[in-house]
């Protein structure tokens, strides 16, 4: 892997980094007891050397979150209970001078050889620098090494975060006032999904790369996805605070949103072996879309979940994210009001079951 965690970020933009780790790594050893900690892990673009470089009046300074995951010994529900919430805590504490959000993340190293092959683990396995520890704690990850083993639900969940975050752009552009914070919002969300839908392309067929320059060379998709995946990346690489136009960023949201449609419907129509001709028609369709949990969970998770009120049925039998696919469908593709109620009620949702 890289020894930077950027392209091409100054000198100071590196140290910064360099020193955001070493407070993480001081920070992780002072919480969890040595014959518990078996690695500390920094993932995310940082991790694989791709991270994002902001250009500013006062040089270079990060912009995407800074993700660590943290290796503990034993069952990973338990270590979440006795040290997520310390983590959480550190993750806030350092996120000031870090300037960008600190996060963290718990696991095993036997439940991560256990688990199936997700894009997650992928980019994991596959990218990523140690503080603590080392590659021996990825014995058994060979199976997390190949893109071709991630499976369609985990294109589906990209598409399903990216085309939410169309949504959400979707009704700030629809506010009464548009300020230069709502610019930047929508300017952002509609980048990630301009990379997201190439990257879907290329999971979808088994050749995914972690490395996202990389994956733009592999995209021979058409010439309006290899256009907007090319700006995605710029911006993944070179992010910026947009200042334009709610009228100039509405065009282009609606130019992204429709090119999304027909790429989520395509997914879809693999995944689940029915075609469907528009949006609103697959919401309509009760097929099962998450049939990979088990009933007795779903039903747990409603029962734990308050109802909110999306617009669409929510059928305790089924994966809270099926009723929000159906929502997504109609809210962002299609002619359902996108209330503040409904838009309460779906953020909520999303931050749960994303």
């Amino acid at each position: 892997m890289s020894t930077r965690f950027t392209l091409d970020g100054s000198a100071k933009l590196e140290r910064h980094l360099e020193k955001v780790c070493d407070d993480v790594r001081q920070g992780v050893k002072a919480l969890i007891p040595a014959s518990k900690l078996q690695g500390l892990a920094l993932a995310g673009g940082y991790g694989r050397g791709e991270g994002g470089v902001l250009r500013t009046g006062d040089g270079d300074a990060p912009y995407n979150d800074i993700e660590f995951f943290v290796f503990v010994s034993g069952s990973t529900f338990l270590n979440e209970r006795r040290f997520k919430a310390a983590l959480h805590a550190l993750g806030e504490r350092l996120t000031p001078a870090a300037g960008v959000e600190v996060e963290f993340k718990i696991i095993s190293a036997s439940e991560l050889a256990k688990a199936e092959t997700s894009m997650f683990y992928y980019d994991l396995v596959m990218g990523h620098r140690w503080l603590i520890g080392d590659d021996h704690l990825l014995k058994g990850c060979a199976h997390h090494r190949d893109a071709s083993r991630i499976p369609l639900r985990e294109v589906t969940r990209l598409l399903f975060n990216r085309c939410s975050g169309l949504l959400f752009a979707k009704e700030r552009l629809q506010r009464p006032v548009f300020t230069a914070d709502d610019a930047d919002f929508v300017a952002r969300n509609i980048a990630k999904a301009q990379l997201a839908l190439g990257d879907a392309i290329l999971a979808a067929e088994g050749r995914y790369h972690w490395s996202c320059r990389e994956r733009h060379l592999r995209l021979d998709a058409d010439e309006a996805v290899r256009r907007h995946h090319a700006v995605g990346v710029e911006f993944k690489l070179h992010p910026h605070r947009s200042n334009e136009s709610r009228e100039t960023l509405a065009e282009l949201h609606a130019e992204v949103t429709e090119l999304a449609s027909g790429i989520f419907l395509n997914i879809e129509a693999r995944r689940l072996g029915l075609l469907y001709a528009t949006p609103a028609e697959y919401a309509k369709d009760r097929i099962n879309k998450c049939p990979e949990q088990p009933l007795w969970k779903n039903i747990l998770q409603h029962l734990r979940t308050p109802h909110v009120p999306l617009g669409v049925p929510q059928p305790v039998e089924r994966h809270p994210r099926e009723s929000l696919l159906h929502a997504l469908c109609l809210m962002l593709w299609e002619n359902l009001l996108i209330t503040r109620e409904r838009m309460l009620a779906y953020t909520t949702l999303w931050q749960r079951f994303n």
